[in-house]
């Protein structure tokens, strides 16, 4: 199979070693690998990195990796690669009880926030013995309070993915890939573990599994196809709402607005544009309705300002905005608290240029 085009290239896991340099010299320029073996294989991995770094070191590797193996030594490594950390997000079956160590993970999510790596979690709903409608919604409150650059949920399976990591560098700012992806000179998996499929239990009905279904698919789309991780905590806390209760509410406006699971809408494929748009459209409503309407400026600046760094890496392309706000100050510590940002911060209308500098996005008040 040629890997010129964007058709995924299987490749069994036992030959990873032997294919990456191959692929690489074909054409290829990213590798996206899901093998859960691997994963949770630190020898196998160090490998792998090493063999990256010697003979492909410009390739970009989506990497599995346990949340066990996560240290200083490891991580130390891949800063010398293009490489986004794909991280299983889920707990442990103890006696038919589900449990989940938030300590191990915070502290970890803390080693990868400071190593400036992109990371991001693979979760599922209903798949894990024990698992019940409220533990998901924790562990995904709680997988969002961790600032991973993306969320992934293999049982919608396969999903297109922008051609290049958005808002993703060599420095290791943050970018959002998808599962499975080739840029224009191709792109190749490795093998896929595939999720078992969630059945409704005693404790997990099938309305429940729906329900679920349903937030993941507003997480999918407002928070790892909409780029939304440089702002998305500040806006919940703003809101004074969870995550969770957000996603909900999110997939009845996506109902309401015919782009939800059940019409079929694919994030993946939209521009981020649009999906800017609907981000805009959404949050307005919920400020109205939460009786925030003061705070809207500085949100919805926020969101269009990242929006527009994301897509000078993502597509290239500038942007011109009129902000209610001075970029300084929404960039500054003190908009981490939106509330009190608005009380403090006088607005100052002006006219700002979203452009490349030396490979990152910058800005200029015109």
């Amino acid at each position: 199979m040629s890997a010129m085009n964007n058709t995924p290239i299987e490749v069994e896991s036992g030959k990873l070693l032997e294919s990456l340099p191959r692929l690489y010299e074909s054409g290829v320029t990213e590798f996206y690998i899901h093998d859960r073996a691997l994963a949770s294989d630190r020898k196998a991995l160090l490998s792998l990195i090493d063999l990256a770094a010697e003979k492909c070191p410009d390739i970009f590797l989506s990497l599995p990796v346990d949340i066990r193996l996560i240290d200083m030594p490891l991580l130390e490594k891949l800063s010398d690669l293009f490489v986004s950390i794909e991280i299983p997000f889920e707990g442990t079956v103890k006696g038919g009880v589900l449990t989940f160590d938030r300590k191990l993970y915070k502290g970890k999510a803390a080693l990868l926030n400071g190593s400036g790596l992109v990371f991001g979690f693979s979760m599922g709903w209903g798949v894990q013995q024990g698992d019940t409608f409220r533990a998901f919604r924790d562990r995904l409150d709680f997988a969002v309070s961790l600032y991973p650059n993306h969320i992934e949920f293999p049982q919608f399976g396969q999903m297109k993915s922008p051609d290049t990591p958005a808002g993703s560098d060599r420095n290791g700012n943050s970018g959002i890939p998808g599962s499975i992806s080739g840029n224009a000179r191709g792109g190749t998996r490795a093998s896929e573990t595939k999720m078992t499929e969630a059945k409704p239990t005693g404790i997990y009905s099938s309305k429940d599994l729906d329900f679920s279904r349903s937030m993941a698919f507003a997480c999918r789309t407002f928070y790892t196809a909409g780029r939304a991780v440089p702002w998305f905590n500040q806006i919940t806390a703003a809101l004074k709402i969870s995550p969770s209760t957000l996603f909900a509410d999110a997939d009845e406006w996506q109902q309401c607005n015919n782009c939800s699971y059940y019409t079929e809408f694919v994030p993946e494929d939209a521009e981020h544009k649009e999906l800017e748009r609907m981000q805009l459209a959404f949050f307005r409503e919920k400020f109205e309705e939460k009786h925030k309407g003061h705070l809207w400026a500085a949100a919805e600046d926020l969101i269009r300002l990242n929006g527009a760094f994301s897509r000078v890496v993502e597509e290239n392309e500038e942007s011109t905005l009129e902000l209610s706000y001075s970029p300084d100050d929404l960039l500054s510590p003190e908009a981490g608290d939106l509330a009190r940002f608005c009380d403090t911060v006088t607005e100052e209308p002006c006219t700002v240029r979203v452009y490349e500098n030396r490979g990152n996005p910058d800005y200029r008040i015109l």
